[in-house]
């Protein structure tokens, strides 16, 4: 069952919560789409396949979508998932990247700072100030993920079967907290293939480290719980595998510029 509810809206686009609670592994029938689409994870994985080509989708990396491609879905893991879909008019689509139809690639790498930029949009959509709040924080959003997508940030070569398969493996078990995720040995093991073959597909495949990636999970995590109203930090760094709350603020730091304090303000994102 899919349910869509629309975020906020205005002539040059539409910001939509979409629910998917599917749970089948096979292909679903071809979609045709006539708008340009952003489309970023909030909970949850599927898969999507364009152009013949299939992608793992989840809150590490979004798609972008345009007018006239085929695509197909399909949605293994159980649970559902929800995303946000942005869905932007040619004109729009042009300002962000210029006179560039096409990107480069459709998968996006989320780091961490993406994902706080996709978190204020939607904190921004709450304050029902459509035409300032949300379309600043939208804007923002708009240009870190199209650049990244035009400009190479991402690794532009397309990976072997077998490697882009094996980076999937990799990255499920890093986001269900599978023990063997604590370190790239115990990971390597559970794959089955050596520690230098796991990393250097690791970095082919998304352009970052494995270290940093599971890092940048462990930071998502975090921002949820946040989020949530989440108020000691002491806890937060236990329950995901800190070593102590130095060592979460530091990692935060790294990957957002923000101590937790200060990202728990921006995510309260109010009317002034």
């Amino acid at each position: 069952m899919l349910t869509a509810t629309v975020l906020a809206t205005r002539p040059d686009f539409r910001i939509t919560a979409v629910n998917c609670r599917d749970d089948h592994t096979r292909w679903s029938e071809a979609e045709v789409r006539e708008d340009y689409r952003v489309v970023l994870v909030r909970r949850g994985r599927f898969r999507r396949r364009a152009a013949g080509t299939p992608a793992e989708v989840d809150p590490t990396t979004a798609y972008l979508g345009v007018p006239g491609e085929e695509e197909r879905f399909a949605h293994p893991a159980a649970g559902g998932d929800e995303c946000t879909s942005i869905s932007l008019t040619p004109t729009l689509w042009r300002a962000v990247a210029g006179e560039e139809a096409r990107p480069a690639r459709q998968s996006v790498y989320v780091d961490a700072r993406l994902d706080l930029a996709h978190r204020r949009v939607l904190a921004s959509a709450r304050t029902g100030d459509v035409d300032h709040a949300v379309a600043e924080e939208l804007v923002g959003l708009l240009s870190a993920t199209v650049g990244q997508a035009l400009d190479g940030a991402v690794p532009t070569g397309v990976p072997g079967r077998d490697e882009a398969t094996l980076v999937a493996a990799a990255r499920h078990a890093i986001g269900e907290a599978h023990p063997a995720s604590e370190g790239l040995l115990p990971l390597a093991e559970l794959l089955g293939v050596s520690p230098y073959r796991l990393s250097r597909a690791f970095t082919r495949e998304l352009g970052v480290s494995l270290t940093r990636y599971r890092n940048r999970v462990r930071v998502g995590r975090a921002l949820d719980r946040l989020d949530a109203g989440e108020d000691s930090l002491a806890t937060l760094a236990a329950d995901l595998g800190f070593s102590d709350q130095a060592h979460l603020c530091r990692t935060m730091r790294q990957h957002l510029g923000h101590t937790p304090t200060a990202l728990r303000r921006l995510l309260a994102l109010r009317l002034p």
